[in-house]
């Protein structure tokens, strides 16, 4: 134990304790926050889009709720409307009644099938 502790002691004696790294460490602070400065720029806009969108969705609500009003008025107006419409409008407007002609095919009585042969 003597031996161990005695060669701890020479060996701590012999290192030479000097930062010859000082330009190494200044380049790694350096990057860290530039690295650092850059991430903060992101969060920034990021941030700034996320309060545009919910600022534009907002406004967009607002739009679709006025919408939502005008197409509501439209439709009253149109069934108000549709209840006036008769025959004697439509004729005053120059609509005819028209005759209902029906296309129709004639039976083929010559050709004869048989039923499920195969």
């Amino acid at each position: 134990m003597k031996q161990a502790t005695l060669q701890f002691k020479t060996r701590i004696q012999n290192v030479d304790i000097t930062n010859n790294n000082i330009e190494v460490q200044r380049v790694i602070l350096n990057t860290i926050l530039l690295v650092l400065g850059v991430l903060a720029l992101f969060y920034v806009l990021i941030l700034g889009n996320m309060v545009f969108n919910i600022v534009q969705r907002k406004a967009l609500e607002k739009e679709s709720l006025t919408l939502e009003n005008s197409v509501g008025d439209l439709e009253l107006s149109y069934l108000s409307i549709s209840d006036s419409v008769d025959l004697s409008l439509s004729s005053s407007m120059g609509y005819k009644e028209t005759h209902i002609n029906y296309a129709t095919r004639k039976a083929l009585g010559s050709l004869k099938f048989n039923n499920n042969e195969i």
